[in-house]
């Protein structure tokens, strides 16, 4: 008799609130069902009970999905908590485990370092990051380490202070590295896995230029470029990477809109497909996903073109595992519109699917 195959799930975070960029109105984390062949998502569930769930992680089990949660006290004041669920395997299903306090406001971005250990969590408005330890039954416990940014760049009114906007962990699971939109620097920090802590790098990493707003990264499959969208700048910098020293030595920096485009825009997401060859980042205003190949040796980019995503407001974006598919979450029309990857030309093609899901922001998939 053949193995049974497990359903691929998709988790989508949205937002529950209004908040000054979008106006939220998700009941919390929608679960869905993935159809390989034709890319449609089947909506199983979804999770309430959690405020602003605008970024979701799945830990490399795959048993445990932790998300931020950007929250507000009765004076308006910032905060924040990160949630720990676990997935049943059989239905998808999240079962809420515990959540702790950031230690910053608003969360924007986590990840779960590749041995299942912690879990690292970014803070916006504040300009942090922190560690937790997941235990047993993988809820978390209080914050084992935490690192206050200090700093201001050239944009008096989006750079008056630091605001971390991403932590990822690179491909060995030595090092972490921080997009801090505030000070145009994304830092690195060692992985201390034994004490769980996140240890200032020396050099402590890598500038972009004054004014970009370093927002989101994804390393290169083979672990030697580092891809890092700009938000303000609607700029795209690569870096090469030296995996055993942890330091970053710029390649290029390219824009992320069309010569031409003259309208008010501000990048979000960035992913490397899984072939290696090509990188997408989305454009928020333009409204679209930008498409570059990139040079095997040296990692650079050339631009491919620019597809609609059919949405306003493309806030992030998933590529299936297989890199076959790609998941647009338009946040302000409501909509995950579907594109085919062509594996030859990395151009996008609309499959006709379009999924409702309200306020959607993050989208993730769970594979085992």
């Amino acid at each position: 008799m053949a193995a049974s195959v497990s359903p691929t799930y998709v988790y989508v975070g949205t937002y529950t609130t209004t908040r000054p960029h979008a106006q939220g109105t998700a009941e919390g984390i929608y679960v869905f069902q993935h159809d390989s062949t034709t890319g449609g998502l089947m909506r199983l569930h979804v999770t309430p009970g959690i405020v602003n769930p605008s970024y979701l992680t799945v830990d490399p089990s795959g048993r445990y999905l932790y998300a931020v949660a950007e929250v507000r006290d009765t004076a308006g004041r910032a905060g924040g908590s990160v949630a720990a669920y676990a997935i049943d395997p059989a239905t998808g299903a999240l079962r809420f485990l515990n959540q702790q306090p950031s230690l910053g406001a608003d969360p924007c971005h986590l990840s779960v370092e590749q041995t299942g250990r912690y879990v690292l969590v970014a803070n916006y408005t504040s300009g942090s990051v922190a560690m937790f330890p997941i235990q047993a039954d993988g809820s978390l416990a209080p914050a084992s380490d935490f690192h206050q940014h200090v700093g201001s760049s050239v944009n008096p009114e989006r750079q008056e202070g630091p605001h971390a906007h991403s932590i990822t962990v690179d491909p060995t699971n030595r090092f972490a590295v921080v997009a801090d939109l505030g000070l145009d620097r994304v830092l690195v920090y060692r992985l201390d896995l034994d004490r769980g802590k996140l240890v200032p790098h020396d050099p402590p990493g890598a500038a972009v230029a004054p004014g970009a707003g370093p927002r989101h990264v994804d390393f290169h499959p083979n672990g030697r470029f580092l891809y890092v969208i700009n938000e303000i700048g609607s700029t795209l910098t690569v870096f090469a990477y030296d995996a055993e020293r942890g330091t970053l030595a710029e390649v290029q920096t390219v824009p992320t809109l069309p010569s031409g485009f003259t309208g008010r825009n501000h990048c979000a997401d960035i992913h490397v497909h899984p072939s290696g060859r090509f990188v997408y980042g989305s454009n928020r205003g333009h409204d679209s996903i930008a498409i570059f190949r990139i040079d095997a040796e040296t990692g650079r980019l050339t631009v491919l073109g620019h597809e609609p995503t059919g949405g306003q407001t493309p806030r992030n974006f998933a590529i299936d595992p297989t890199g076959t598919f790609l998941y647009a979450a338009n946040q302000n029309t409501d909509t995950i519109v579907v594109f085919r990857i062509d594996p030859e030309s990395g151009l996008l093609q609309r499959t006709g699917v379009v999924v409702a899901v309200p306020t959607p922001v993050c989208v993730k998939f769970r594979v085992v």
